[in-house]
């Protein structure tokens, strides 16, 4: 079992890559342009097909083009280890196929039964969707990092498909991160609400930055 370590503070973290054992520093200038990567990836799908649709295959393929020339071993494939989040275990690797498969599917089913765009009720209605997907996709935590990374280019892939502004969630300066972190947790106890918020918020400033224009 794979489980989160406690470092002292100023602790240094090292990852083996394709690039050699580096340091977390040095990894997240790699991150960034991982993230780059599956979003021009994403950008260029949909110029080619705005009815794309997220499935188990499509997901993998974003994940190893985002991070697999970083961590060519596992990245783009489904984790095949045992991992705890916060101290609690994550879903077994043996579920994640399956789990991947009906959330892909309650996606397209909930996406079918949205509100007319026209409606008031429209743009609730996504936030509250794209709410949904982003916290059942991490807590499934299908692949051994990025998860959070991943559900996010995924929203940017769902806004798109959606004709709104490709919005960015705001998750890596520390305080914006833990506010994202803690409004996961609230959602594992059911409670979505700030993560509605937001993603509510980032959307509305995209929506005005865009009447703007």
């Amino acid at each position: 079992m794979v489980k989160t370590s406690t470092k002292p503070k100023g602790a240094t973290s090292y990852k083996e890559t394709a690039f050699g054992i580096i340091p977390r520093v040095k990894l997240l200038t790699l991150e960034l342009e991982g993230t780059k990567k599956g979003l021009d990836f994403i950008h260029h799908q949909v110029s080619r097909e705005k009815t794309i649709k997220i499935t188990p295959e499509f997901i993998c393929k974003l994940h190893g083009v985002s991070f697999g020339w970083i961590f060519p071993k596992w990245a783009g494939k489904f984790r095949k280890i045992l991992v705890t989040i916060s101290g609690k275990e994550a879903t077994p690797y043996f579920k994640i196929p399956e789990l991947m498969v009906n959330l892909c599917e309650d996606l397209e089913e909930r996406l079918k039964h949205l509100p007319d765009p026209k409606t008031d009720k429209y743009i609730l209605a996504v936030v509250k969707l794209l709410a949904w997907f982003q916290h059942q996709f991490v807590f499934i935590h299908p692949f051994q990092d990025y998860n959070g990374r991943t559900a996010r280019m995924l929203t940017i892939l769902l806004l798109l498909k959606l004709n709104l502004p490709p919005v960015e969630i705001k998750a890596e300066k520390r305080l914006d991160r833990k506010l994202y972190i803690t409004a996961m947790q609230k959602g594992d106890k059911g409670d979505l609400s700030l993560l509605e918020n937001i993603i509510g918020q980032a959307l509305f400033e995209g929506l005005e930055r865009l009447s703007k224009e």
